[in-house]
């Protein structure tokens, strides 16, 4: 079949027409360059997988794909892809007579890791692409040098790691416009940057600040006092805070794994230190049942948080599917977990806490801060597929401020922190006012007890007497009384009351007084302890006293009646005396006599068990032994207690020689 040349010619240039958009390749010209940078927003090829051969600048990439430098891959039609991709960027250059002879590139973010190729030569890289994948979180802006200035091809090798339940569709690749330059216009661009950057985080920088200061104290305040619990919490909130912001939010390039690592259970503990804190501040920590429940909640929280995070730290390295099918489903299990604050704050108004304002605003705080983070985590799950925009919103700022965008979970953050503070400085303020209140108490009942245990001791004829009462706290549980009583006689009572500290003290003024009335009708001892028993029944909320009392009539007989007291010691030995219940312990309880003659020169010794119960550091017990050593040795009643003390306190002791 023959055509004509006119037909040849006309064939050979639409064949030209349709050839040539696919041989030429773009070049980008970019002339005058002197101290100064210029950003390659436009006319990016682009193109999915790997290949060795794209670093080269004699590669034909005319065929690829034509893409921005300023948006990711994910908005610009290639939806939800992840794993290698690369960039190519044909460029000329005019640089200024005299001026900076090298070139330089920035690049402030790319998803995830790369490598920078220019004329064909490996230049530069961020993290380690596959089999070993390697990124970090939080990194600034980098530069990399490209030697002497001139005409050639940049191409970078991108490798995008699986998306996780919450990444949208729009993710990979370039995060921030490329700027090419000059090293003294890359390194303006950048100084622009981090400026832009630190400005923007001048609120948030003082927040955190503010929330170590917070936590330091709150720790020296636990330190100082054990007991306050709610300082610990508060403590343990603001701390996280700041070690978070550390791993996230400083553009620290912590590697990936580590920072979630780490990051996971930092998160963790910062939620379950608000939640303790809440349910101390709303006292529901008075019920058991509420105890119970904040206890598995947080136990279901960890263990689904926990390998949430293990999961997450294993991103890329497990399989694809495996990981994001555990982020998925831990994730779903976890989320509906952080509403706990709602559910504290429900709990109280049910159970009509009678709370102040202070500890309702800091309830509503963290119901605000945790519902933000709750709505915001539920809206962006699967947000690749729903394509919601709750979370956005919620993420945008609602106004800027000097410069400082300020998100609701930053204000809702701050108005938190600021109410924790003031909610824990009241409460220091009452606790103090408390403490006082009990100190002031404690006072009291030491000069009840002074009167109690007296100092001057009465007269006994015939007999030298001494006393020591050493208590193990402010105030104890032993007294002891030496009551004359009618025909000469003289009534020596020495007890014990189970306990120590301020309880103690006042069962031990019940006891005296009780004495004292019992006396005036009947000082037989047997009969005083029947007594004094009945009287004690039921009245000292589940404790009992120990109790002895020898009555030593004139001619030197003495008459014991013990109520499963020590017994006492005669001459370095122990008394044998009939076995009794304490008081207190049943109505019903029956109490013997024995009668004893003393003789002149005689050293009969009473006690509490604090002096044979006395133990070494080393957790040696003074026994009986030492005991009976001891009185062999006819101390008095102050030798006997150093002797014991001396050996390790454990307990109130009195002596009476």
């Amino acid at each position: 079949m023959s055509h004509s040349p006119l037909h040849l010619f006309r064939l050979l240039l639409a064949v030209c027409f349709v050839a040539s958009p696919m041989l030429a390749q773009e070049t980008h010209a970019i002339t005058g360059l002197g101290n100064d940078a210029v950003e390659l927003a436009s006319g990016w090829q682009f193109h999915t997988g790997d290949n060795s051969a794209w670093a080269s600048p004699e590669y034909n990439d005319s065929g690829w794909r034509q893409i921005d430098g300023d948006n990711t891959w994910g908005a610009q039609g290639f939806p939800s892809y992840t794993g290698y991709a690369w960039y190519r960027y044909h460029v000329t250059l005019d640089p200024v007579k005299g001026g900076p002879k090298d070139l330089a590139l920035l690049i402030p973010l790319i998803d995830d890791c790369y490598e920078v190729y220019w004329n064909g030569l490996l230049v530069g890289k961020n993290g380690e692409l596959p089999p070993h994948p390697e990124w970090y979180v939080a990194q600034p802006p980098q530069t990399y040098g490209l030697g002497p200035i001139r005409s050639g091809v940049l191409a970078i090798r991108v490798w995008k790691s699986p998306l996780s339940s919450t990444d949208p569709d729009t993710v990979g690749g370039f995060e921030g416009t490329p700027v090419l330059g000059t090293p003294e216009g890359i390194a303006g661009r950048k100084a622009q940057m981090d400026f832009k950057w630190m400005r923007s985080q001048q609120l948030a920088f003082s927040l955190n600040l503010l929330n170590l200061l917070v936590a330091v104290l709150s720790v020296l305040a636990w330190l100082r006092d054990r007991k306050q619990w709610i300082v610990l919490c508060m403590g343990g909130y603001t701390l996280m805070q700041v070690i978070g912001v550390v791993l996230g939010g400083f553009e620290i390039p912590f590697n990936f794994a580590v920072a979630v690592g780490v990051l996971q259970p930092v998160l963790m503990l910062q939620d379950i230190s608000l939640w303790l804190l809440l349910l101390l501040l709303l006292r529901l920590d008075e019920s058991p049942a509420m105890v119970r429940l904040t206890r598995w909640w947080i136990l279901v929280f960890c263990l689904a948080f926990g390998i949430d995070g293990m999961v997450t730290s294993a991103w890329g390295r497990w399989p694809d599917a495996f990981v994001q099918i555990i982020d998925a489903a831990t994730t779903i299990v976890f989320t509906p977990l952080e509403t706990l604050p709602i559910v504290l704050a429900v709990v109280a108004i049910a159970q009509r806490k009678r709370l102040d304002s202070t500890r309702w605003l800091v309830a509503i705080a963290a119901i605000i801060s945790e519902m933000i983070f709750v709505v915001r985590n539920a809206a962006s799950q699967f947000v690749r597929f729903t394509h919601w925009t709750l979370a956005d919103k919620i993420r945008a700022p609602l106004f800027t401020l000097y410069g400082n965008p300020i998100s609701p979970r930053l204000a809702a953050d701050t108005l938190l922190l600021l109410s924790i503070v003031y909610a824990v400085y009241r409460f220091s303020i009452e606790n103090r006012r408390q403490q006082a209140a009990l100190e002031q108490e404690f006072k009291n009942a030491l000069e009840i007890q002074q009167v109690l245990i007296p100092e001057q001791l009465p007269a006994v004829p015939g007999f030298t007497v001494t006393s020591a009462y050493k208590p193990a706290q402010q105030v104890g549980g032993d007294f002891f009384q030496i009551i004359p009583v009618e025909g000469g006689s003289t009534l020596v009572i020495l007890g014990d009351v189970s306990g120590k500290g301020l309880r103690a003290a006042m069962a031990v003024s019940l006891i005296v007084g009780a004495v004292r009335a019992l006396v005036e009708n009947d000082s037989r001892p047997a009969q005083l302890l029947t007594q004094l028993n009945r009287r004690l029944a039921g009245r000292l909320h589940g404790g009992f006293a120990t109790c002895i009392i020898a009555r030593i009539n004139a001619g030197s007989e003495c008459i014991l009646a013990t109520a499963g007291h020590p017994a006492p010691i005669l001459n370095g030995h122990e008394i044998d005396l009939p076995g009794a219940l304490p008081l207190g312990v049943s109505a019903a309880a029956v109490y013997e006599e024995r009668t004893l003659q003393l003789q002149v020169g005689d050293h009969f010794s009473l006690y509490t068990d604090g002096l044979l119960e006395a133990r070494s550091p080393a957790g040696e017990i003074y026994s009986f032994e030492r005991l009976e050593s001891l009185f062999a040795s006819h101390p008095s009643a102050s030798q006997a207690t150093e002797a014991a003390v001396s050996f390790g306190q454990n307990d109130d002791i009195t002596v009476l020689t």
